[in-house]
């Protein structure tokens, strides 16, 4: 039987989590709630979901199992304690929290609760970064040694209709792209003992410049441009630079060791190629994205049929929580002009089956 699932935020990203979710068997939507009411019962609507409404509605249904808290990241702590509290397991959009202990007192309240916590990013879940892995853990290059993680672009404003909360706390570059980024790095290199870095903001007001709000001015809060040094617990290493700042849009992820280096695909999408440039005969290779094919949701997919399995699941709590710990930590070395280190750790996240089918009814 599927597990019912509850959406809280009918915004922007809801769209995309409605449409894939409703695809998969496994999982059913059953409510949408929304501060803004009519936005909720529009989005209910659209996505062909029987029921919306208020988020004390949703959690007070029977028939919802699973919550996907998809609200701004301010809120995410809030809200997901009252999923928990409710005695329903919680998918977070990222990040899981905004601070490390509250992101400690959801784990905290899952555990006391015998409750699962989940977070995104599951692009990582997705055919491109799973045939990455793949590459590497096939010891083609060795054991991986250095990273670049690289990520340039004007930054939101230049397209999103509401894009104030991306450029204050809890947001900027590092922690709204950052968990793409870092997330891939640490299932390649493992967790991360120390960072140094530094922060700097570009401007100190925005503009915005799609959608009906185009032209309104907001002031900017958070660094807009971060460089940071990442050091791992296996000896590995990594260079991280996420920018709101540049008239250059790039993406890059590359991993080197012994034998060369492998080049993934955007760790913010779900698709993509992986290279593999040797370093002895100079040979290239393209590892074509091979898996299924869906994208945003197969989190709280693989999160619904682990719960059932009685199995981990893969984008996990503490994975999502070392994340955090890892962009807080870089935050603060950014400040204080000092290394900081990170203390927390997450067990190895198995890759997903070759024949995983998210489409299949399982349950």
């Amino acid at each position: 039987m599927s597990m019912g699932v509850g959406i809280i935020g009918a915004g922007v990203i809801s769209d995309t989590y409605l449409a894939n979710l409703n695809g998969f068997g496994d999982v059913s939507v059953r409510f949408v709630a929304d501060l803004d009411t009519a936005r909720a019962a529009a989005q209910a609507t659209r996505h062909d979901v029987a029921d919306s409404g208020t988020v004390a509605q949703l959690l007070e249904r029977d028939d919802v199992e699973l919550v996907v808290n998809l609200t701004v990241p301010a809120a995410h702590a809030e809200v997901g304690s009252a999923v928990l509290e409710s005695g329903r397991h919680l998918w977070q959009e990222k990040p899981l929290a905004t601070n490390r202990t509250d992101a400690a007192k959801l784990l905290e309240l899952a555990e006391a609760n015998g409750l699962r916590v989940a977070c995104a990013p599951d692009t990582v879940l997705g055919p491109g970064i799973q045939t990455a892995r793949r590459a590497v853990e096939s010891g083609r290059i060795g054991r991986p040694i250095t990273g670049l993680a690289l990520f340039q672009s004007r930054g939101p404003d230049a397209w999103h209709p509401g894009p104030e909360f991306l450029f204050q706390a809890g947001a900027g570059p590092l922690f709204d792209i950052g968990p793409y980024y870092l997330t891939t790095l640490a299932l390649v290199f493992g967790p991360v003992r120390r960072v140094t870095a530094t922060g700097t903001r570009a401007r100190t007001r925005r503009t915005i410049q799609a959608g009906p709000r185009a032209g309104t001015v907001f002031d900017v809060t958070e660094p807009t441009t971060v460089n940071a040094l990442i050091e791992f617990v296996d000896g590995g290493s990594a260079q991280l630079l996420m920018s709101f700042d540049s008239g250059v849009s790039r993406t890059c992820v590359e991993v080197t060791a012994e034998h060369g280096s492998l080049i993934l695909p955007d760790p913010n999408g779900f698709d993509g190629d992986t290279r593999l440039c040797s370093v002895s005969d100079a040979e290239e290779l393209t590892f074509p994205a091979a898996g299924h094919t869906a994208t945003r949701g197969i989190g709280v997919l693989d999160l619904a049929r682990s719960i059932r399995a009685g199995v981990p699941e893969r984008a996990g709590g503490r994975l999502a929580y070392h994340v955090l710990d890892v962009m807080v930590a870089v935050d603060e070395a950014a400040r204080r002009g000092e290394p900081v280190a990170v203390e927390s750790r997450f067990d190895p996240i198995p890759l997903l089956p070759d024949d995983w089918d998210p489409f299949a009814r399982t349950l």
